[in-house]
């Protein structure tokens, strides 16, 4: 399972105009520190600059581009958030600056068989201990297990299929690389979440690569294989496919500031057979620190400017127990989080019951962002909610049903 570390943030309350002091708030130490007053909405900074923050505008206008995408639809007891109401100036404001908000992750990179080309791509959950234990040791990475992922709807995947014997390889279990039957460049059928079938081959001195789901057929109809499908699905987001790959980072410089936009890949190497994703931090639903990369998501308009992959097949989910919540901050403190503000709490995390890769996207409003303060876990949510301090509701970016496959990872390993 993931490794865990313990959150450690800094909260910089910044006091009236008038008073020229600044308390500077942490576990350890206590530390008086001054900085200039900015606006809540102006201090989506990517730096400090001397004793102010620097703001940069192409950051600020495309956390703005994703903001204005979103729209949410009410869901009991929340309130219907308004996300075309312009952001109430608040002076003085709030920052909360996550170390290591977004740190590089390498991920371990498989060959595999689309209609007779080459695809890559990573092993991130299963839906069973067996195959995430068979998984992480073949790969030499740690597969996460999510339960949940086995309630995925048939309409949102896709097959694998995975060899247990014949010609020896690098595939999952030795054997030749995977079979898979669609690619992003199939972007109606297209799903990194995979059922799984198992291909043995009858006679094993009759064996030889295949490299299509056709192929696979073909020889199932001769009587050269069998095919046993298992009650096990895994999520494998593709990398690279014929004629496409992920979007690499123009700049992949990370700080605390990093923003999400544009792209989430910072490299792919096919000699050394590694993917380097841009991991996020954020919090579990008790408060444990927890990181996710983001792989594909839908509709199309989230997606594009996250710079992965659009999977319209992900709809799915969302109303199934596929899928788990995940809270996302429209105003209030600002920070490392997708729209400028603090970063996001999960309703579920690897070990959890409940844990999976798929989210429901929910956006927190503070009703007063001069009330705004760092939440930390769902209690939290749950008694500022009950207060009546702030509002949620599920988001409809494009009045769309809205899922984002973002893997928990630990990015130490």
């Amino acid at each position: 399972m993931g490794i865990y570390f313990n959150t450690k943030f800094v909260i910089l309350y910044l006091m009236t105009k008038n008073v020229q002091k600044i308390s500077l708030l942490a576990i350890i130490p206590i530390i008086a520190v001054a900085m200039t007053f900015v606006p809540i909405t102006d201090v989506n900074a990517q730096k400090i600059c001397g004793d102010r923050l620097c703001i940069s505008g192409d950051v600020e206008d495309e956390r703005k581009k994703m903001r204005d995408s979103f729209s949410v639809s009410p869901t009991e007891p929340t309130k219907i958030i308004d996300v075309a109401e312009s952001e109430k100036q608040i002076e003085p404001g709030s920052i909360l600056k996550l170390s290591r908000a977004s740190v590089p992750a390498d991920i371990p990179l498989h060959l595999g068989y689309y209609n007779g080309d080459s695809v890559y791509f990573i092993i991130t959950d299963a839906s069973d201990q067996k195959h995430a234990t068979v998984i992480s040791e073949k790969q030499g990475w740690n597969v996460e297990v999510s339960p949940p992922l086995e309630n995925t709807p048939k309409e949102s995947l896709s097959t694998a299929y995975m060899f247990v014997n014949g010609v020896d390889g690098e595939g999952i279990h030795g054997y030749q690389s995977e079979i898979v039957t669609s690619t992003p460049a199939q972007t109606e059928t297209y799903s990194a979440l995979t059922s799984h079938v198992h291909v043995m081959w009858t006679d094993e001195s009759n064996a030889r690569v295949l490299d299509s789901e056709q192929a696979v057929i073909d020889a199932e109809i001769n009587g050269e294989v069998t095919l046993v499908p298992l009650p096990v699905v895994l999520n494998m987001p593709q990398i690279v496919w014929p004629d496409g790959q992920m979007t690499i980072k123009e700049d992949k410089t990370l700080d605390d500031a990093t923003p999400y936009g544009k792209a989430q890949v910072l490299d792919i190497d096919l000699d050394e057979m590694t993917v380097t994703f841009v991991a996020h931090r954020g919090w579990g639903p008790d408060g444990r620190t927890i990181y996710y990369i983001v792989t594909d998501a839908t509709p199309s308009g989230p997606a594009k400017m996250m710079g992965v992959v659009n999977a319209p097949t992900l709809a799915a989910t969302l109303a199934s127990p596929s899928a788990i919540d995940l809270f996302q901050f429209k105003n209030g403190i600002s920070g490392s989080g997708p729209l400028g503000f603090q970063a996001g709490i999960a309703a579920g995390a690897p070990g959890d019951e409940n844990y999976s890769p798929l989210w429901r996207i929910f956006m927190i409003k503070w009703v007063d962002p001069e009330n705004a303060v760092v939440l930390e876990n769902m209690n939290d949510i749950s008694y500022y909610q009950q207060q009546g301090l702030i509002e949620i509701g599920m988001a409809r970016p494009m009045n769309s049903d809205h899922i984002v496959n973002c893997p928990f990872i630990d990015p130490f390993q």
